[in-house]
């Protein structure tokens, strides 16, 4: 017989189980980008990086050919981690550049979630590469983007094929915070959904400003 037990599924996130890597948010790759348009994956991006930022994730940021090619990192990000280092690349799979692996060894997570420019080639290769050497991958489909929906969705099959997860930048804030009774990130998951929350946070606005409300803070 099968017994429940109120505990959260292994396969669920939290702030101590996993590294986040943002990978090549910038002008040049943003300007193709056909998938998604540039104002929602800004916003998306933005509540990621919030989120990590707000619960302590382990964040690791990669650009490609910043100074020669692709441009700065989106200020979304930036402006979230002002002293985080950028590793730049010349790979386009990021899970080939040694210095990754080094901050993927040195964060020691089993889980890493992946978020960025554009999903066939940039996210593929190091998603791939990373549930061949055993992790369990989850991928932020809507802070991702391609040169089409069709090269977009056909990169998010072929994840999904081999194991990896898919998942929405508003579902990872909520995810991490998973109990409104968690009051020491209770009010700043509540600012990142207003600011980045979309339908979401024009309801928080509502219920706190017409009733006061509080979900079960």
């Amino acid at each position: 017989m099968t017994t429940a037990k109120a505990v959260p599924g292994r396969t669920l996130l939290d702030p101590a189980n996993h590294t986040l890597i943002m990978i090549d948010h910038q002008s040049q790759m943003s300007f193709a980008t056909k998938s998604i348009d540039a104002v929602s994956l800004r916003n998306n991006v933005a509540l990621v990086a919030k989120a990590a930022r707000e619960f302590k994730v382990p964040a690791i940021l990669t650009t490609v050919a910043e100074k020669s090619f692709s441009g700065p990192i989106f200020d979304e990000i930036r402006s979230v981690f002002p002293e985080h280092r950028v590793i730049d690349r010349t790979t386009m799979n990021t899970w080939e550049d040694e210095r990754i692996a080094v901050e993927v060894n040195r964060a020691g997570k089993d889980k890493i979630v992946f978020a960025g420019l554009w999903t066939s080639v940039c996210i593929v290769g190091p998603v791939l590469s990373a549930l061949d050497q055993g992790f369990e991958a989850y991928v932020i489909a809507d802070a991702c983007g391609d040169v089409s929906d069709e090269a977009h969705e056909r990169a998010m099959q072929r994840m999904i094929q081999q194991g990896a997860r898919p998942m929405t930048a508003l579902q990872y804030l909520l995810e991490l915070q998973r109990d409104w009774a968690r009051g020491e990130t209770y009010d700043e998951t509540v600012r990142t959904s207003i600011a980045h929350g979309g339908a979401y946070g024009l309801g928080l606005i509502y219920a706190k400003t017409m009733f006061n409300a509080s979900e079960g803070h």
